[in-house]
Parts: structure tokens; sequence; C-alpha cells
């Protein structure tokens, strides 16, 4: 569970930081304002679709390390504190030994919803169906909103963690 949930979120965190450096440089260029961006006008802007994702992956650890999750505030107004907001997350995410997931694949993780109503998992399916769904939309998200806005990234950028597993055939 450590390293499905910790070896996903924070690779994904390190590419969106990245692709948030090109942001910062077309943004510079343009004279764009990206922070406020947004896909469609019922949407999230750039801003909030980074601020979940980094909630998302430091809740989700929370929830199934049985910890209760920090609170964070909401107060990036640049790049560069969207870019600082991830740094803390990577942090806090590598901060967690793996001894810390003991038991997680069967942890409650319910979810209480309006109506007296709950999503009622335990730790590996929250991971699969909950967390990494979620994080993935807010990544992504993140990542076509400046796509739209004509920064020049790529898949290669948004999956920049598998140049690692790239060797000479054998």
């Amino acid at each position: 569970m450590h390293t499905m949930a910790i070896d996903s979120f924070v690779p994904m965190l390190e590419s969106l930081s990245a692709i948030l450096d090109k942001g910062a440089a077309h943004a510079k260029s343009t004279g764009l304002e990206l922070v406020s961006a947004r896909l469609a006008p019922d949407m999230f802007t750039l801003v909030q679709q980074v601020q979940l994702a980094c909630d998302h992956a430091r809740d989700s650890v929370s929830r199934l390390t049985g910890k209760e999750p920090p609170r964070v505030e909401n107060s990036e107004r640049s790049l560069d504190d969207l870019k600082a907001r991830i740094a803390n997350t990577i942090t806090c995410l590598n901060s967690i030994e793996a001894r810390a997931f003991e038991g997680a694949e069967d942890r409650d993780c319910s979810i209480p919803i309006p109506n007296n109503l709950v999503i009622s998992m335990n730790g590996l399916q929250f991971l699969r169906v909950w967390a990494l769904p979620h994080f993935y939309f807010h990544v992504v998200t993140a990542y076509d909103i400046l796509r739209h806005h004509r920064v020049v990234i790529g898949k290669q950028d948004y999956l920049s963690q598998v140049g690692s597993f790239i060797r000479p055939r054998k």
C-alpha cells in the first residue's frame, strides 16, 4: 500500500511541478495569467486543481495510515505558491514510513456523504477506486488547462517518471 500510494503520488506531483515551470515561462513570455485559468466556466481553476491534487494525495495517505489529515490553507495566488504547495506535499508524503501503512488494506476508509449515507470502503478499495482516480483527475485537468492555454507540454511531461524505466533492449 505504501508503494502504490507514495510511489504513485510523488512522481506525478513532481511532474506537475515541472509542467508548472513551463507554464510560468509561457505566462512570462505571453503575459497570460494562468492561475485562474480554467477549461470551462463551471470547472475549477488551475490553482484549485493543483490544491485538490495535493489535498487528495496528502489526505488519502493520512486516511490509509489512520491519521487525521493536516490542515492546509488554500492561500496560493501564484504559480510559485503552487510549486511550494506541491513541494510541501511531497515532503509530507516522503516522511511517511512504510510501516505506517501496516493494515491499510483492511482499514476502514469509509467516507460519509449527505443524507446520512456513507461510501463504505476498506483501504485497498479506497486507494483503488477513490484516492488514485481523484488525484489523477486533478493532475490531468491542471495539465489540460495549461495545454489549452498553449503551454508547450506533452505526454512526456505528464509521465516524466517513465523515463527512469527506459533501457536498451536485450
